[in-house]
């Protein structure tokens, strides 16, 4: 299981040097709170009193097998809005980059940009299935340097800055170490977008782990879980930056690793696939080879 110290979050610790540069001084600090609240409000008013509720017609296909409802739009529409109050820089929100892809490309060229996941798990919401998340992240000259996820279903909020550590209802967070035998190690893989041979592949290596399983459909949730110690490592084919950018940060800033399977880091402006995220290098340096060819 993970530890946790009982130090306050960065918001709290730091306000009084807000507006000074470096350790003890983050302007980025001043904001957690913030934007804690801003997804928070997104949930309470457009989110959580649709779930198990969504009229007809609030449910469609954005491409095919990608589900969005009237609850993704205009919890976007919401935070997008508040958070260009916080910081006025682009906000590259899911639902807005399916309409206009441009968008992406704020992450590479802008100094700063927001990056939005209004209803991450959109099929398990419309299901019914509590995993289902509300995220953001901040992103400055192509970094991840804030990451925020907001659960409704059981109320907790997930939050890092760069340097400064993660934070799960304002209790820092950090992961322990896996076991060190692959035998006892657990985990997830989202195999939908492999290709044949290597889904096989993954399907063939579950006997070398504990549990091998498919996960929750929701980066929202399953990041947690990999940061909660409920499972040790979680492999993904598709990337996108809305899903990944506060998932990786959260679980680097507690001790974890979050790499491509050729072990690059992750940036939210790369186009490239794959990602193993585990709890730590040497768990990551286990999977690889049993997981991949």
């Amino acid at each position: 299981m993970p530890s946790s110290t009982a130090s306050r979050p960065p918001s709290t610790r730091w306000r009084a040097g807000a507006g000074r540069a470096g350790p003890g001084g983050s302007v980025v600090a001043m904001w957690i709170e913030t934007v804690t609240g801003i997804l928070r409000e997104a949930a309470e008013t457009a989110i959580v009193p649709r779930f198990r509720a969504l009229a007809e017609g609030e449910v469609s296909e954005k491409s095919p097998g990608e589900l969005v409802t009237v609850a993704d739009r205009e919890a976007e529409e919401l935070i997008s809005r508040r958070l260009r109050e916080v910081v006025d820089a682009p906000v590259v929100g899911e639902e807005a980059a399916a309409a206009d892809p441009g968008l992406l490309d704020a992450l590479r060229l802008a100094p700063t940009a927001w990056l939005v996941d209004p209803l991450d798990g959109t099929a398990n919401f419309v299901a019914g299935r509590p995993e289902y998340a509300v995220m953001a992240a901040l992103v400055r000259g192509g970094e991840t340097v804030a990451a925020w996820i907001v659960r409704p279903a059981d109320g907790r909020a997930y939050v890092a800055e760069r340097g400064s550590g993660s934070w799960r209802d304002g209790i820092r967070v950090r992961r322990e170490p896996a076991p060190p035998r692959a035998a006892e190690l657990r985990g997830a893989a989202l195999t939908g977008f492999l290709d044949p041979t290597t889904r096989a592949h993954v399907d063939a290596s579950a006997p070398h782990f504990a549990r091998l399983g498919p996960g929750t459909r929701c980066a929202g949730v399953d990041y947690p879980r990999l940061l909660d110690g409920e499972q040790d490592f979680v492999l993904y084919q598709r990337t996108l930056p809305w899903d990944h950018a506060p998932g990786t940060l959260l679980l680097s800033e507690a001790g974890g690793t979050a790499l491509r399977p050729d072990g690059s880091r992750y940036r939210p402006a790369d186009t490239g696939a794959g990602l193993l995220n585990a709890a730590d290098r040497r768990c990551w340096d286990t999977v690889r080879p049993l997981l991949l060819p």
